[in-house]
């Protein structure tokens, strides 16, 4: 069952003019582990009001948590890990900053001594035992995970990292000295995003034949539209089985606008698109026919 923590803030740093890391740590993160997965996710919890070390957590569940009745709910958002130091209790999570938005209005007034909540945490990333060489490739909302991926690689394995950002300015190191890092810059709700065709091409010159991809492994994350072409070309024109990759939609381009015209589809449409991640079927097929749903809807 997951648990959920108090972190307190005890460093804000600007790492480029759109990235802001905070550092946690505190005795409310006693007993947090990190996975170990360069990916690993946390459900981070704000402040409801204005204080900003007021910070209600929900009470967990077999199913997941609620909130006790009366209690303000704290508003949530999911983060990417970029490190954990055990050894000093540590964690840090960096932050998109970008005009609206919980979490960038919060990160951008971020001072020590204020506190979040996080949950335990969770991966996605999946390489093969055999793995070879990978391919990562992200927008700046996946760039934390990204770069901490490229960091934490095994021994001998080839890592490209190919990642999109707004311009020079939002580029940041890697501590990998033998990782492949390049630089794209565009998208990232600025213009149009080139992932599909960073994918593309990176499979191409690595592969040679865009056929399979023997001791590989491709992860890409973005912008969840954007990513549906990318997913397409891995699973249907490549016709990759779903181990070899993995595509994480980790943002949705004018998402409040989106989840208005979600809300307003008919009760027995959103019954029908919820219901289909309950079927006794193959998750890639529910997947292929949950995507095709909501672009006939025109979202």
């Amino acid at each position: 069952m997951m648990k959920f923590h108090h972190a307190d803030v005890t460093t804000v740093q600007q790492l480029t003019p759109g990235m802001i890391r905070v550092t946690l740590a505190g005795e409310g993160l006693t007993g947090w582990k990190s996975t170990g997965v360069g990916d690993e996710y946390v459900r981070t919890f704000f402040p409801p009001g204005e204080d900003r070390t007021e910070v209600p957590l929900p009470i967990p569940t077999e199913k997941g948590w609620e909130w006790p009745e009366g209690e303000t709910s704290s508003p949530m958002r999911n983060y990417t890990i970029r490190a954990h130091r055990p050894e000093t209790g540590e964690v840090d999570i960096d932050f998109v900053v970008h005009d609206g938005g919980v979490a960038a209005a919060w990160a951008l007034e971020a001072a020590p001594g204020e506190r979040i909540g996080i949950n335990t945490p969770a991966g996605l990333y999946e390489a093969p035992d055999d793995l070879k060489w990978q391919l990562l490739v992200a927008d700046q909302t996946g760039l934390p995970a990204a770069l901490r991926l490229a960091e934490t690689a095994p021994t001998g394995v080839r890592t490209r990292v190919v990642l999109e950002v707004p311009d020079a300015e939002h580029e940041q190191p890697c501590g990998d000295p033998n990782a492949e890092i390049r630089w794209v810059h565009g998208g990232n709700g600025h213009g149009p995003s080139r992932l599909d065709e960073i994918v593309r091409a990176s499979l191409s010159e690595l592969t040679g034949d865009e056929g399979e991809l023997p001791g590989g492994y491709v992860w890409v994350a973005g912008e969840t539209k954007v990513l549906r072409a990318v997913r397409k070309h891995l699973r249907h024109e490549l016709k990759l089985p779903s181990t070899p990759y993995k595509v994480v939609g980790y943002w949705t381009e004018r998402a409040e606008e989106w989840r208005e015209r979600f809300q307003a589809l008919d009760d027995t449409v959103r019954a029908e698109l919820s219901q289909m991640w309950s079927e006794d079927r193959d998750k890639d097929e529910i997947e292929d026919d949950y995507t095709a749903k909501l672009e006939s809807l025109g979202l």
